[in-house]
This record gives structure tokens, sequence and C-alpha cells, in this order.
């Protein structure tokens, strides 16, 4: 019965095995293309949908997308089109090197199911690269013994294309002595050898020089040049010769630096100094310069530099003895780089579903991956497995390609996510192994509304603010995961005054960061009321809702408004003040509001200008002013203030005020009068240029007076006595009286004053006679009674006539005290 069983268990795994392997074969087709290097990017190669007989338009539903090995991403596939373009400029030479044919194999990745179809492109070389020579001049020395037909082999020239674009010929310029021969080595190499055709006489001719061009296969073909320097030598002989023409030796990559390679032995039958001889590179290359030296004297050949087998295989370059008299001869050294397991094996995960639905059915793909091994043989052979208790299992698909697919069925509640661990193990000696972890999340159902961190915000925005300025955030968590935890934000709608909410603030759906919209003004609104909901991405979606309150902060945006003295009133401001007025008397007070509210609106009140700074004070906090002494005679009848009202804000705005203020005697009607000063001051003022002018020219008349009245006084030596008009009056001391009223203020004058007036021809009809009538028809009565009045109208009688007298330029005025 068990052997029965045994049986049915073996025909049922061969049956699955057989089913397996056709299953593997269709869905495991491959497609070979073939592209030349250097294409441009966008370059469609072919259509692969159309190639493997997929459907176009399920392409882009099943995320159909291009997976190499190395990460590289030269191809992309159009998921609308199928075809498959250049994403990447492709250079053969920096993707293949001299291997050739240069295959690019990627995967074509289907998921939905999961499927993948193994594709090559062959990238064909373009003739990109023209022949380099190493060294720009190459010098030999020969003797002048040499027979013709002799050879000398030439530095190659290096050409990174391969085919027909790679290095195909050599050629001199024309010359008496040379040609050139070009050949091929065993492995297709072209080398070229100088011919020497006719012997050379040093005594004739010591140096020759010529051009050797290197010439490629392409079409057209390129072309490099080095110059050919040849030195005559005298009579040698006999050439060194080496112990062998090619040296052959196996070296183990990765050996240390100062490992001896090869030794190189040539002798010369010659004795003396042409039997010394030196060994030498004859061809140099970056890789050989960088990884080999030469002992001159004894020809040792060590590694400088590290060997990788991934890297290159094989080197090979020439080896010169040179003897005293400089003859040469050659030999080749291969160096065959072996293979040691010293790569470990990597894991490159191409693709990966996760979170996976925990109601998935068995058999579902979960993860494809690829092992690679960049050691050969069976140093680059791998198997991978992963742990025995879990629901995954491996299935291979294809050549070190693997997928993960599920065995039973998952149940989130208790295993919410699974850490997989891929191990991939080589067969080399000793064997290495890598281990690559992936993590498989089980995805849940949208059973959670979101929270907000707090039951309610308040957010503070300053007023005069600028648009889309933040000022504050909510914060929501949903215990869901993915989709189901992505929580948006919104603002509910409302109206705040007469403005709908979303004209005042917004809020960012994605961050929940709040910003004002417009400009806030604190003097309108001081705060507002909006309602945020959050709600998650889940199907159907849940969500709450929040009250957020803002609240308008301050700023000091108004500058203070002066109520008294109204400064564009049409009348001015203008204030009286007693001279027997005492100190500390409230002369007026400044009354100015501010907008603003708090510390914005705290106003204070300085005096800015004054007529005379001593005279007044001002309260800082309630704009009081105030007279600091008492007021004397000598104090100016007309007294201008300039005040300032500042606020408190942290950068302070202010607004100025003028006061014109008169010191009187008596308030009977006197106020009138000292408003037409003030006014006449104000037009008085716009004249001053005027008459500056005038003066000026005045001056300068009265200058050119002055010098031809002293030529006449030269003349008229015995002129003298008083000064007398054209009209013969006579104006003496007993022509004026001697009660004057003093205009300064200070009573009538302690002494008297005697005046001497020369006016001219016709001045009896100017307007200087009216001095008469002011002085002598004083009424008795106003000595004492009406001296507030008589004060001012001496002092504008005085002010007027001085006006006069300085535009008239013909009175002088001179008095002598007695």
């Amino acid at each position: 019965m068990a052997d029965t069983e045994r049986r049915t268990t073996f025909k049922r795994q061969v049956v699955f095995f057989v089913v397996f392997l056709c299953v593997w074969a269709i869905g495991s087709r491959a497609v070979h293309y073939s592209v030349p290097e250097e294409m441009e990017t966008g370059t469609v190669v072919a259509n692969v949908g159309k190639d493997l007989g997929l459907d176009l338009k399920g392409l882009s539903a099943r995320r159909a997308r291009v997976v190499t090995e190395d990460g590289s991403q030269y191809f992309q596939l159009n998921g609308n089109t199928g075809d498959l373009f250049i994403k990447e400029k492709v250079d053969r030479e920096e993707l293949c090197g001299q291997t050739e044919p240069c295959t690019v194999h990627f995967e074509i990745i289907l998921e939905n199911p999961l499927q993948s179809y193994r594709t090559d492109v062959r990238v064909y070389d373009v003739n990109d690269h023209s022949p380099v020579f190493l060294e720009s001049e190459l010098c030999f020395k020969i003797p002048e013994t040499t027979p013709p037909g002799s050879r000398f082999p030439l530095e190659s020239a290096q050409d990174l294309d391969v085919g027909n674009n790679s290095l195909q010929s050599y050629s001199i310029s024309s010359n008496a002595h040379f040609h050139v021969h070009t050949g091929e080595d065993d492995d297709g190499r072209k080398y070229a050898e100088l011919v020497l055709d006719k012997a050379m006489d040093r005594e004739h001719q010591s140096e020759v020089r010529f051009l050797l061009t290197a010439i490629d296969g392409g079409s057209p073909p390129r072309s490099g040049t080095a110059q050919v320097r040849i030195i005559v030598l005298d009579a040698n002989d006999n050439l060194p010769v080496f112990s062998q023409a090619i040296y052959k030796v196996r070296v183990l990559e990765n050996s240390p630096k100062g490992y001896l390679v090869a030794t190189v032995s040539a002798t010369d039958l010659d004795e003396g100094n042409y039997g010394e001889i030196s060994y030498s590179f004859s061809q140099k290359s970056k890789e050989n310069s960088k990884t080999f030296s030469i002992n001159p004297v004894t020809g040792e050949i060590r590694l400088t530099g590290a060997i990788d087998f991934e890297m290159i295989e094989t080197y090979e370059f020439n080896i010169q003895a040179t003897d005293g008299g400089g003859l040469s001869a050659h030999c080749k050294v291969l160096v065959v780089v072996i293979d040691v397991n010293d790569n470990a094996p990597e894991v490159i995960v191409t693709s990966l579903i996760s979170p996976i639905l925990e109601d998935s059915s068995p058999e579902t793909v979960v993860a494809l991956f690829i092992v690679r091994d960049r050691d050969s043989g069976d140093n680059g052979r791998t198997v991978c497995s992963i742990e025995d208790d879990l629901p995954f299992s491996l299935k291979t698909t294809f050549k070190n390609s693997y997928s993960l697919v599920t065995e039973r069925a998952l149940d989130r509640e208790k295993v919410s996510a699974y850490n997989i661990t891929i191990s991939a193990q080589d067969l080399g000696s000793p064997s290495l192994a890598t281990e690559k972890t992936i993590t498989v999340k089980v995805s849940d159902i949208n059973d959670n509304s979101p929270e907000f961190s707090q039951a309610s915000y308040t957010m503070c925005v300053r007023e005069n603010n600028g648009p889309a300025v933040l000022i504050g955030k909510v914060n929501a968590f949903d215990s869901d995961s993915e989709q189901n935890a992505k929580v948006t934000y919104s603002l509910l709608p409302a109206e705040v005054g007469d403005l709908p909410l979303l004209s005042y603030i917004s809020i960012n759906s994605e961050n929940g960061n709040v910003y004002a919209l417009r400009s806030m003004d604190y003097e309108q609104t001081k705060e507002f009321q909006a309602t945020v909901r959050a709600a998650d991405g889940g199907s159907p979606p849940l969500s709450s809702e929040v009250i957020v309150r803002v609240v308008i902060t301050d700023a000091n945006d108004n500058a203070p408004f002066i109520l008294y003295p109204l400064q564009n009133s049409s009348s001015p401001a203008n204030d009286l003040v007693p001279r027997s007025a005492e100190a500390g008397y409230l002369v007026t007070k400044v009354v100015a509001v501010d907008g603003d509210s708090g510390q914005n609106s705290w106003l204070s009140y300085h005096l800015l200008k004054a007529t005379d700074p001593g005279l007044f004070t001002m309260a800082s906090q309630n704009g009081e002013i105030r007279t600091t002494r008492l007021i004397t005679d000598r104090d100016t009848m007309k007294q201008k203030l300039i005040v300032v009202v500042r606020d408190s804000g942290e950068f302070p705005l202010s607004s100025t005020a003028t006061l014109n203020i008169a010191l009187v005697d008596g308030f009977s009607d006197s106020y009138m009068q000292f408003s037409d000063v003030f006014e006449e001051e104000e037009k008085d003022n716009t004249l001053t240029t005027y008459l500056v002018i005038s003066l000026c020219l005045i001056s300068f008349l009265f200058l050119i007076s002055i010098i031809i009245f002293s030529m006449v006084k030269l003349y008229r030596r015995n002129y003298g006595g008083r000064c007398m008009s054209a009209s013969g009056h006579v104006y003496g001391d007993g022509n004026f009286q001697n009660n004057l009223i003093d205009v300064t203020g200070n009573g009538t004058l302690p002494q008297n004053y005697r005046y001497e007036v020369c006016l001219t021809s016709d001045s009896g009809t100017s307007e200087f006679k009216f001095l008469k009538p002011v002085i002598s028809s004083l009424p008795a009565e106003h000595s004492s009674s009406g001296t507030d009045l008589v004060k001012v109208q001496d002092r504008l009688t005085n002010s007027h006539l001085n006006n006069e007298m300085e535009s008239a330029g013909q009175v002088r005025l001179s008095a002598a005290y007695i």
C-alpha cells in the first residue's frame, strides 16, 4: 500500500513538473533586437508589445516596465504603445570595452498577473573613435650598418572601436629609407613594422624624420598620427636576443602589489657598452602603465596595481631590450588573470508588491528578484532559499531569476508585516553567501477616523499681514495605514462679516497649514472662527471636525491724528497769552487721538521747535503747553511753536502741528489785529527773496555813489556845515519832541536822541513826512492808559518805515547819543 502511494505521488510530481516547464516556456519567451551605439534619446528600437503578442491596451494597466540586473536604464518601454525606445545614449566602448558582441540583457515585467519576458539588445559599434598614439613622437636608434630589409616594431595605436571600425592599417609619409608593413597577430590585432629599404649613412644624414599614420576601417575612415624620429648610430653589429619570443604567465586576481609576474631575459654577443642591456616597455597603455612595472636591469615584471578578472581577463604588452650601442630586440608578454571566488552573490529585487491584501489567494506573486555573481564557473553559480516557517515560497522563473509567491492565506490581525530574508550562496570554494531582507506588509481596511491633536486651536495673525502668510497648523492622525491613513484637510463654508470665510483664510489639504489670504484689519475684525474637517483616503472615507479660532493682533499702522489745533482748518490756530501771566500759566492744550489699540495708541507730546525754547514747556502725557517763567518786555510778541505727537509702537508714528501764540497786555480787540500780523508775516516771507536782490543792487549803486561823492569832496574841500535839502529846509534838534515812546516795550526813553537827516530834493513829497504826525501828534491820554495799543502801533509803524527806507535807498539816518 505504501509503495502504491509513493508511485502515485511520484507520478503527480512528474506531471506537475512537466506542466510547470510548459508554462515556463510559454511565459519566458525571449526576444532579440539590435541597435547601433550613440543613437539619440527617444529613438524607437522596436514594438515589443506586437513582437510578444501582447494586448497593447493592457500594457499601461499592467504597469509594463524594463528591469535590468545592474540597474542601468538604457532602454524604456512606452506602456501605451508598446514601443521600446532609448532612454540614455548607449556607448558601446563604455558598456562592453573590446568585448564583442556587446549585448544588453533585461526583462520586461508585467503585473496583474505578474509576468516577465527576457529581452536582449545587441549594440553594434559605430566608428566614433579615432586611432590614438600614446606618444606623439616615436624615437628609434638604428646603426648605420643595419642591412636593408630589417624590421622595427612600431608602437601600436589604440582604437576603442571594434570590428571594421577598429585599426586596420598604417602608412608613413614619403622618405628615402623606410616603408611601413601592417601585419596581424593570431588574435586579430593589427601591428606595424618599420622596414628599412635603403641602407643609411650617418655621415651623410644623422637623423631621419617622417609621419606615421594609423587608419581605421570606418566609413568615412578616421586616423591618428605620430612623428617618427630615426637616430642613425655608429656600427654595433649584434642585436640583443630574447630567450623567448612570447612569455605567457598566469596570475591570480587580487595578487598583492609587488608580486613578481615574470622575468624576461635577453643576451648580446657584443662586449663592453654594446653588450649592456636595459629593459623597458616598448608599447604603453593606460592599463599596463598603472598595473605593471619592469626592472630595467634584471627584467623583472612586477605588479604595481590591482588586477581584477571581472574587469580585464588578459594583459598583453611588448618588452624592449636595448644594448649600449642602441640596438634593440622585442618580445611579447601575455598575462592571463585567473579568477578566484572574491565576489559574493548579489540579490537584486526587481519588483515588490507591498502591502498585499490579507485575503490574497495562494500562489500570488509578491516579489521578483535576480541573483547575480560576477565570478565565473562554479564561483558564479548560485542557489537561493528563504526561511521555512513563512507562508511564502520561492520559484525559479529564468536562470538566476526567482519569484516569491504566497503559500497559504494571510491574516493581518496575527501578523501585519513579514521580514523575509533571502539567502543566496555560490558554489565556489570557499563558498560566499549574501542575505537580502525584504519587508512585505499586509494591508488593512479603513476602520478608524482621523483624530486631531487638540480639542480646539487658537491662531494669531498680526494685522496688515502679507498675502499667503502662515498663521498656524492643525494636525490629525489616523491609526490606519497607507491610503486609509492619508488625511486631507478642508474648511467648512462660513461667513466673516459680509464676506465668505474662504476669502480670509485657506488650508493646505496635505499638511494642515493655515494661511491668511488677505491683509487683516484689527480695527474692523478682531477675531473669527472656522471649522476644519479632516478626512482620510479610505473608501468610504471617515472624517472629524475641529474649531479653529483666529485672533487678529493690532499693529501700529495709524499715525496720531491731531484734533486741536486742526492743521487743515481754514483759520489758523492762534492763541493769546497776557504778558502778566505767571510761570506755569496754561496756554493751550494739544488734543490727539490714535486709531490703534494698546501700546500702539499711547501718545506722547513733545515740543519740536519754538521761537523762544525757554519760554514754553509741554507736558508729554496730556499735551498741555504752559509758560516756564515770567514774560518780560524783551520777549518777542509773536511766538511760533511746532509740536510733535508720537505713539508708543515698536516702530512709532508721529504727526506735527504748528501753533501761533501772541504775547499781549490785554484781550480787548487785540486778537483780530494779531491775526492780521501773523497773516502779514507769512506774506512778507514771500518777498524776502526779492528784497535781498533789491538790497544787493542798491548796495552796488550806493558804492558807485560813494566813489563819485569822494571825488567831488576832494575837489571841494571847503564844503561843510549842516546838510540841507534842495528846498532849503533844515531839520534840527528843535523839530523833534523829546517825550518819545520806547517801541521796545520798556517805557519812555530815559535820555534824548538827536537825529541829523539828509533828504533828497524831492523828499518833501515822499512818504517819509509821515514821521512828523506819528511822533508829534500823540494824544496825552495815550501816555498811560493806552500804552498797550500804542506799543503795538509804534512797532508796526517803525517796521513799515524801515522797510520803506531800505527799499528807497535815498535816506541816510545817523543818531548820536547825547
